[in-house]
């Protein structure tokens, strides 16, 4: 029998997939004036405020703040504006791959390097904020990005973490396997920031963190995230959920806006996605985890859902 779990049970299994695998790390130092138009589609990049302040300008969005102690998180494949002020026109064009270049294409790479992970115009500027980005999409779930907006921020009252004075030390170090320390104080950043900001109540939140308020559609949603591969019909999550089945097929739609069988073959497909990025994993293993008798049962539905086969999916995340 299901067991009613705490809202943050959906949560902690979105919030388990960041693995970051040599992630771009940076102190940037800047004096004014400064812009720096970000075209680098990284999957996911923490922009941390150290000291100064700092503008976001998304494309599509109004100007964000980010001052000490605020932080801000942005998602492929948006492009946007990172500089001192809404209106400085760029001057540094960071393009894939991190490659920063000047408004005619040179490189700037070497002028702008000031230390051991450390860039900027000015070693000695009053603007410090820090960089982390996933590079590799495989890094980050296709529900985790998903589930995101293209830029979310978080104003230093609205959390706490002691996590940004670690990375802060522990970025301008050349020590030994300092790369994977920063790729996991990266994650546990990234972790930290998304749960705070999750737990707002404000409508900045995803569609689907509404569901927690219907008890019948949030059981029957963490019945299919906590055990996806049950063979379940709309009779048995009606069972599992407490109520009919005409009422969860109703109240469903209504708050989800697709049946819920429906969303069961698309969070399969999700998770299977997730999975097939994983190099211990084949397309008979992931089947089995999603709930197909068979890789070729599994093959089809992925290709209808997703619009190319496991094989496909997994050799272009490999050249991501």
């Amino acid at each position: 029998m299901f067991v009613y779990n705490s809202p943050m049970d959906t949560l902690a299994g979105l919030l388990d997939a960041p693995r970051a695998r040599g992630a771009f790390t940076l102190r940037t130092v800047m004096s004014s004036p400064w812009s720096l138009r970000i075209l680098a589609e990284s999957p996911v990049t923490l922009i941390a405020g150290v000291s100064g302040e700092a503008w976001i300008v998304p494309d599509d969005d109004e100007p964000m703040r980010v001052g000490p102690g605020d932080i801000a998180v942005t998602r492929a494949p948006d492009h946007y504006t990172v500089a001192d002020a809404p209106a400085t026109p760029p001057t540094v064009i960071i393009h894939p791959g991190q490659r920063c270049c000047d408004l005619d294409g040179n490189s700037i790479h070497e002028k702008m390097t000031l230390g051991v992970r450390t860039w900027g115009n000015d070693p000695e500027g009053s603007t410090i904020f820090l960089v982390g980005a996933y590079e590799h999409l495989s890094d980050i779930s296709d529900r985790l990005l998903r589930a995101l907006p293209p830029v979310l921020t978080l104003a230093q009252g609205e959390w706490e973490s002691p996590l940004i004075p670690l990375l802060l030390d522990g970025v301008v170090k050349d020590e030994p396997g300092q790369a994977a320390v920063l790729d996991r104080l990266l994650d546990l950043l990234l972790t930290a920031v998304l749960k705070a900001w999750f737990a707002r109540q404000d409508d900045s939140r995803p569609d689907w963190w509404r569901f927690q308020g219907d008890r019948i559609v949030d059981r029957a949603l963490r019945i299919m995230h906590e055990n996806p591969a049950h063979p379940w019909t709309l009779d048995t999550l009606a069972v599992e959920s407490g109520a009919s089945r005409a009422s969860l097929a109703r109240r469903f739609h209504d708050l989800v806006g697709e049946p819920p069988m429906t969303f069961l073959k698309n969070w399969r497909m999700a998770i299977a996605a997730d999975l097939l990025c994983q190099p211990d994993e084949t397309v008979s293993t992931v089947a089995e985890k999603v709930g197909y008798s068979t890789p070729f049962a599994f093959s089809n539905a992925f290709k209808r859902v997703r619009g190319l086969s496991p094989q496909e999916h997994r050799s272009r995340r490999e050249l991501q």
